[in-house]
């Protein structure tokens, strides 16, 4: 199981410290997230100041941006990471993508599947030197001449990652990507019942096996060295949990568990004016429900926790911690994992 970091700092010195912390204490990989800040830029730092350390998108929002301008972006990091580059991509949700970045929203399971097949088109024309003639339904990619042809990435395409909760989108992972982004709103019992097997399906339409893909798994886990360190961090989780359980698009996870009314409840504090909703939230995330969505243990029982109920299921995790927590607490916890791949 290998272990990715999440970037937390934007400014340049503090990139390449984050960088070059997660590197020598046996990271993996670093990821960075597309949210108040662009999700790439920091990614040159920190390929530039490491040497082994895996670096990639966690996700960036793919139909902000046409699948040329993403190519170009993807190729030039791969360039500048010496083939350390994955790119992971989300669909993001209907309002964000008209009302936020004014670029178009129809079918996106369809949509994603058309823009990662686009993406590996343009790859091939700069790699392979193959003739780009990409025609679909949302895309059209057929003019590539010398000029704007960029040499041969390290290590060929990035590889790319799809993030999904959804049947429908965890399909076109399966069919086209070459990697799965799970949510943090996964289950144990989601992605053994729901996601690998949709997975499997989508591997098969492509001729690809399990091997042939690795899933990821951003992972809510709480844990503390002392007693109220612990309750902070059950705390941040609870209200992690009611947050994206009152999101319609991720009902089918609560459903899965009988929580149906659970997500009801949730929208409906989540759109009401009360002025303390999200504690009355927070308050409906039983015991139960933390921790399924969530392991919750001493640091020194974590690693133990996360192979014994993710380890037959998931190739890559990173720590979902909605509280603030010492770096040197997950150190023992990254080299437990690895040592035990």
């Amino acid at each position: 199981m290998k272990v990715d970091g999440k970037l937390s700092v934007w400014r340049t010195a503090e990139v390449v410290a984050e960088a070059r912390h997660h590197e020598k204490a046996g990271y993996d990989g670093l990821w960075a997230s597309e949210s108040k800040h662009d999700p790439f830029l920091p990614l040159v730092l920190a390929a530039e100041h490491t040497e082994r350390l895996e670096v990639g998108t966690a996700i960036a929002v793919a139909f902000a941006r046409s699948p040329m301008q993403l190519a170009y972006t993807a190729h030039d990091l791969q360039t500048y990471a010496g083939g350390r580059f994955s790119l992971g991509l989300g669909s993001q949700i209907k309002p964000h993508i008209e009302r936020r970045f004014d670029m178009p929203w129809s079918r996106p399971a369809a949509r994603m599947r058309e823009y990662v097949s686009a993406l590996r088109a343009i790859w091939a024309a700069w790699n392979e030197g193959e003739r780009l003639d990409f025609r679909g339904d949302f895309y059209t990619h057929t003019l590539m001449s010398p000029f704007f042809s960029p040499p041969p990435a390290p290590g060929g395409a990035p590889r790319v990652f799809v993030a999904a909760v959804g049947e429908a989108m965890t399909r076109v992972a399966g069919e086209v990507a070459d990697g799965l982004l799970a949510h943090g709103f996964t289950t144990e019992r989601y992605l053994r019942e729901v996601t690998l097997p949709t997975v499997q399906a989508g591997l098969a339409t492509s001729g690809r096996t399990r091997d042939d893909f690795s899933v990821s798994h951003l992972l809510l886990t709480a844990t503390g060295r002392t007693e109220e360190e612990m309750a902070r961090a059950i705390e941040g989780t609870r209200a992690q949990i009611a947050f994206y359980g009152s999101t319609p698009a991720y009902r089918g996870v609560l459903e899965l568990h009988g929580w149906g009314d659970l997500g009801d409840e949730l929208h409906a504090l989540s759109t009401s004016r009360r002025e303390d909703k999200w504690q009355a939230m927070s308050g409906l995330v039983d015991e139960e429900v933390l921790r399924t969505f969530a392991v919750v243990a001493e640091p020194e029982r974590v690693a133990g926790e996360i192979r014994r109920r993710y380890g037959a299921l998931v190739d890559r995790v990173s720590f979902y911690t909605a509280y603030e927590s010492d770096a040197e607490v997950w150190e023992p916890i990254v080299h437990e994992l690895r040592e035990a791949a």
